[in-house]
């Protein structure tokens, strides 16, 4: 099985072969790139292209590396324990299984993916160092260990928040998702607006791209907000006159869709100020 674009999702080869080679390696796949560049719904993609089922386990600021595991409910067995409950008998009652526990004991091959990792603790991605290499781990409170029967295909995304451990680093094969150039992006967005005018697409993505390239950008904008920037072009009518006519230093139509914070609102207003005066 090889994974390819699918027709929701658009594949650099590059990134199609990192994904099957690290299928073939057995090993995690690491993917980072800017926000927005479809890293989460890589995984989902590549379980649907090849036919597996996906857990997802999205990391926040708090989760811990043991909840991928397992956590076990002290707090139910004690209260069962004081209503006289039977199950307080069997500590397997109390063990609420985690993701990972869930893609080991899958009983076909399954996608995992770990989403964001770089959110959690530095510790997080050491934590999990073993489980994720061996595939096993041991559950204390009952003395099982669990292994999974079949190796699933890891994704682990990062935003690069922060800098991941040179040994959790050497266990992953590792990809980094460039930012499309504007032929792969026609394609990409081809995928969700089809049918869409190529003169209109031409001058919406002349546009974004000089405004990507803009020196002073706090937060750059991403592929998905280039697709909300599009849906509302054809929702309004727009023309590609309308898009051009405002010139490279004023804000562009609809812009709340592609600058998300005030600082870079503001450089558009001053710049085109400037040109105003000038």
């Amino acid at each position: 099985m090889q994974f390819t674009s699918t027709e929701s999702y658009v594949a650099a080869e590059d990134l199609s072969v990192a994904v099957n080679a690290a299928v073939t390696l057995q090993r995690p796949l690491l993917v980072k790139g800017e926000p927005g560049t479809g890293k989460t719904e890589l995984a989902r993609q590549v379980a649907q292209s090849l036919g597996m089922d996906l857990i997802e386990w999205h990391i926040k600021s708090t989760t811990r590396a043991q909840q991928g595991l397992y956590e076990y409910d002290a707090v139910s067995r004690l209260r069962d324990s004081q209503l006289g409950d039977a199950r307080v008998h069997d500590v397997a009652n109390y063990i609420r299984k985690g993701k990972l526990w869930q893609a080991f004991e899958a009983p076909q091959k399954v996608v995992l993916l770990i989403d964001e990792i770089d959110k959690a603790d530095i510790e997080f991605p050491n934590d999990l160092l073993q489980e994720l290499d061996r595939m096993e781990f041991h559950v204390y409170e009952t003395g099982q260990t669990v292994r999974a029967a079949i190796r699933p295909v890891v994704i682990i995304t990062s935003n690069n928040e922060k800098e991941l451990p040179d040994a959790f680093l050497r266990r992953c094969f590792f990809h980094y998702i460039r930012f499309p150039d504007m032929e792969t992006m026609k394609r990409i967005v081809d995928v969700h607006h089809p049918g869409i005018k190529q003169e209109l697409l031409h001058a919406a993505l002349t546009r974004f791209y000089e405004i990507r390239e803009m020196d002073g950008l706090k937060k750059r904008p991403s592929t998905s907000e280039v697709l909300d920037w599009l849906k509302l072009l054809l929702a309004e009518d727009l023309s590609p006159e309308d898009l051009r006519r405002e010139g490279k230093s004023a804000l562009p139509r609809l812009h709340g869709a592609l600058l998300k914070n005030e600082q870079d609102v503001q450089l558009f207003e001053r710049l085109a100020f400037m040109a105003r005066r000038g």
